[in-house]
């Protein structure tokens, strides 16, 4: 195998300047002599190598699927043929052999290429959606509107990596597609590993099914008795091989399980040597080294390494103090007590709902647990946030990263419904540090409550400046306060320097603006009910949906206590958001801070509300 750190230059000018451009669709592919899939597969590498490494984006999953991929565009006749690709970071050599290279230079960029499966980009994409262990039961109903619709000689094909297998929903698909008799290929990508290596029973069985001398192997496999074929274990760097297996599975039409062995990062020695995730994902990085551009300054703290830190340093001091993580030990800021109190964190896999149910159980049995999730994954589990810890009045916390938009990630990724979600659960208290001080204190406050389950959430990136309050209004954060009571601006996290920017500029036009910070936005304070009945006019400003957001939930508070003062809400409309720069996001959604101050100035005017969106989350 060709180590391509040190000829990308030499394979990307190859790949330019003879395969790309014949690759408007999977049938060249098909067509190319067998003498020649190694070179392609090279190729590909050194051009995945060179663009993700100037764009950004997952580089790591996506150089252990080159020969994998090839082969199934060999074999499948795609878009006749489904290819669903679970999760979908591992999808840009599909994206690649499907006509859409020249598209890598805007790889994750606002309007450009996405970084996931599109069906708006392309026929040969089905799902958009890139959380875990969806491909399956898509899989399953492709099938039987296959057999309803009389397409019987069609294939399903659904890759999943033994990451996203850990899934309950993968287990609950796989439980209906083994009972039929319909042709569904579920293609395991076995890298040992999502972001951290997989952990779990799953796991010992497929390390198992690869090393038949184990102990208790006792020759047979968990998924010939739920009702598949089992090929494998298979290299998953042997075209030739792949080929051949995958043709066998798609022959026999009925449900197949292809066992395929990767290597994350194959062929790139920086991804292969990073021992955290394989370079997983990258931002802009060195094409030969995988590292990023030296910082001309120390580096700005990141809201996930505080909160990491500040866990840490409460795990210090309490016993009690547990963490669960859903298969994202790194990505959530769990890794530093993880390595000093390894018997504290519990990494469950990809199983959100899981994790939730645990650690209620933790929270039952005398321990304090904290969940931390991306945003986006938590409304995975709703049902059990509800009836699992708030029914229970359970001391659990929540700690939700990437909040609100997120950037390059997509649709799919951006956290934009925690907070319409947790308005609704009773007894929860939702916090919002509106930098990386508040979020130690609101962590400290949010653990030491027992009455119920609490929630923060912060947005990705770094954390800025520390914003300091002018004073404290019970709970509420007065972060600048005017002597003339025009409008109070009610800053919802992060949000802060846009609202105190806005207040600036109105200031200028001699209206008075306050800017508070709640601190804790659910339930409403009453020292914010307190503030915004000495104002004409209240607007909320959230990096948050507004429908159930807090600007509905403060006016239907103020209703209550009958107080008329008007209240008008900025926030993120009711659309999904495509991918690119969070600031630039945040702007189309009228988050800015001459945006906030315009607003202002219209909801004085008693002009309605202006500002629209696509459903694509573009501006109108």
């Amino acid at each position: 195998m060709t180590d391509l750190s040190q000829t990308t230059a030499t394979g990307l000018a190859r790949l330019e300047s003879v395969h790309l451009p014949v690759l408007g669709g999977p049938h060249p592919v098909r067509a190319l002599p067998a003498g020649q899939l190694a070179a392609l597969a090279q190729d590909i590498r050194a051009f995945l190598i060179e663009k993700v490494c100037a764009s950004g984006g997952h580089l790591g999953p996506n150089l252990g699927v080159v020969e994998l991929t090839i082969a199934l565009h060999r074999v499948f006749d795609s878009p006749r043929d489904a290819i669903l690709f679970d999760t979908g970071h591992q999808a840009y050599v599909h994206k690649i052999l499907t006509g859409r290279a020249t598209g890598f230079d805007r790889l994750r960029q606002a309007g450009g290429l996405s970084g996931y499966p599109s069906r708006a980009e392309s026929e040969h994409d089905w799902s958009g959606n890139s959380h875990a262990s969806a491909s399956l039961s898509y899989a399953d109903g492709l099938a039987k509107a296959n057999e309803l619709r009389g397409r019987r000689d069609r294939s399903v094909v659904a890759v999943i990596g033994d990451g996203a297998m850990t899934g309950g929903m993968a287990w609950e698909a796989l439980n209906n597609i083994g009972a039929s008799k319909r042709p569904v290929v579920v293609v395991l990508n076995d890298n040992g590993r999502s972001y951290a290596p997989t952990t779990g029973a799953l796991a010992n069985h497929l390390h198992a099914l690869k090393h038949p001398g184990t102990a208790n192997q006792a020759g047979t496999d968990l998924f010939t008795r739920l009702g598949f074929t089992y090929l494998g274990p298979v290299d998953g760097h042997d075209t030739g091989t792949l080929q051949d297996v995958l043709e066998g599975a798609r022959i026999l039409r009925r449900p197949v399980v292809v066992h395929v062995v990767t290597v994350k990062g194959r062929g790139f020695r920086p991804a292969e040597q990073d021992e955290a995730d394989c370079l997983h994902a990258v931002g802009t990085v060195d094409a030969v080294t995988g590292q990023p551009a030296p910082a001309s300054g120390p580096p700005a703290a990141s809201w996930t390494s505080i909160f990491g830190q500040a866990l840490l340093e409460l795990a210090d001091e309490r016993e009690d103090l547990v963490a669960v993580t859903a298969s994202m030990l790194r990505p959530t800021g769990l890794y530093p007590m993880a390595v000093k109190h390894p018997e504290r964190v519990f990494d469950v896999g990809i199983a959100e709902q899981h994790a939730v149910t645990s650690a209620a159980g933790l929270a039952m049995g005398g321990l304090r647990p904290v969940v931390a999730l991306y945003s986006t994954f938590l409304t995975r589990a709703a049902d059990q946030v509800l009836m699992d810890v708030a029914l229970h009045r359970l001391p659990v916390t929540f700690v939700l990263d990437r909040a609100g938009i997120t950037g390059p990630d997509g649709a799919s990724h951006h956290g934009m419904w925690d907070v319409s979600l947790l308005s609704m659960v009773p007894g929860l208290r939702l916090a919002a540090p509106r930098d990386g001080g508040q979020l130690r204190s609101l962590l400290r406050e949010a653990t030491a409550d027992d009455t119920g389950p609490t929630a923060i959430r912060f947005p990705k990136g770094t954390a800025g400046q520390n914003l300091e309050a002018v004073r404290r209004a019970g709970t509420v954060d007065v972060l600048s306060e005017s002597g003339i009571r025009d409008v109070l601006l009610v800053s919802y996290g992060p949000m802060a320097p846009q609202c105190l920017q806005a207040a600036t500029q109105l200031a200028g036009q001699g209206i008075g603006v306050s800017v508070v910070d709640p601190r804790w936005v659910n339930p409403v304070a009453p020292d914010l009910l307190d503030l915004a009945a000495r104002h004409r006019l209240v607007m909320t400003v959230e990096d948050s949906s507004r429908a159930g957001g807090l600007g509905s939930t403060l006016a239907q508070a103020l209703r209550d206590h009958a107080v008329n003062v008007p209240v008008h809400t900025l926030g993120l409309p009711r659309v999904f958001f495509q991918h690119g720069p969070r600031e630039q996001l945040l702007a189309k959604a009228g988050l800015s801070a001459a945006q906030i101050a315009y607003a202002v100035l219209r909801a004085r005017a008693g002009k309605p509300f202006e500002h629209t969106a696509t459903t694509d989350g573009s501006s109108q």
